[in-house]
C-alpha cells in the first residue's frame, strides 16, 4: 500500500444543485472550513451574513486554503429576504437543526428535491428563524453531547446528499 499525494489523486469533478446559507456564523475557521468542505462536495454557492468574517480575514484564508476562489459566494443583510428569494427560485430549504420535526438524515430522500439550500445556524443559537425552512434534518448522535460543530454537521450532510444524488 502506498499513500498518495494530492498530485496523484484525480477527483471526479461534479457540481450539485446545492447552496449553503450560513446564518450568522462568526468563527473565521468555520467560514474557511465551509469553503473547503463545500468545494470538496461540489456545492454551487455559499451565502454568508454581512457580519460574518470576510474572505480577507487571515484565519479564513488559511483555513480555506485555495478554495475561496473556486466556489461562488456572496453576502446577505436580511436573512428572511434571502430565504424568500431562494424559495422563489424553487429551492427546498433544509435546516440542519434539532427540532421536534427533524427527520433523521438517513431517512430523508434528497433525490426528491431538484435544488437544495442547506441552512446552517450560528454556532451559539442555531437557525435564526426555523419557521422559514421547509424541513429540518438531524444527525443521530450516540454520546452525551446533543450537538456538534456546524462545519462537521455540514460535512456529514453533504456526504449524505451527494451519496444519494450523484450520477456517476
Amino acid at each position: 500500500m502506498k499513500q498518495l499525494s494530492h498530485e496523484n489523486v484525480e477527483n471526479t469533478q461534479q457540481k450539485f444543485p446545492i447552496t449553503i446559507v450560513c446564518d450568522a456564523i462568526r468563527t473565521p475557521e468555520n467560514i474557511g472550513m465551509c469553503f473547503r468542505i463545500s468545494e470538496s462536495f461540489g456545492v454551487e454557492k455559499i451565502y454568508f451574513h454581512e457580519n460574518s468574517p470576510s474572505v480577507e480575514n487571515r484565519k479564513v484564508i488559511n483555513t480555506a486554503r485555495n478554495t475561496i476562489n473556486q466556489i461562488a459566494h456572496d453576502y446577505y443583510t436580511d436573512f428572511n429576504s434571502l430565504i424568500k428569494n431562494l424559495k422563489d427560485e424553487d429551492n427546498t430549504i433544509i435546516g440542519i437543526e434539532i427540532t421536534d420535526k427533524s427527520i433523521n438524515i438517513q431517512d430523508f430522500n434528497f433525490k426528491n428535491h431538484e435544488k437544495i439550500v442547506l441552512l446552517l445556524g450560528s454556532e451559539r443559537n442555531g437557525i435564526e428563524n426555523v419557521d422559514l425552512v421547509d424541513y429540518t434534518i438531524s444527525i443521530p448522535m450516540y454520546g452525551r453531547n446533543s450537538s456538534m460543530n456546524v462545519v462537521h454537521s455540514l460535512a456529514i450532510t453533504l456526504y449524505e446528499i451527494t451519496n444519494q444524488i450523484k450520477t456517476f
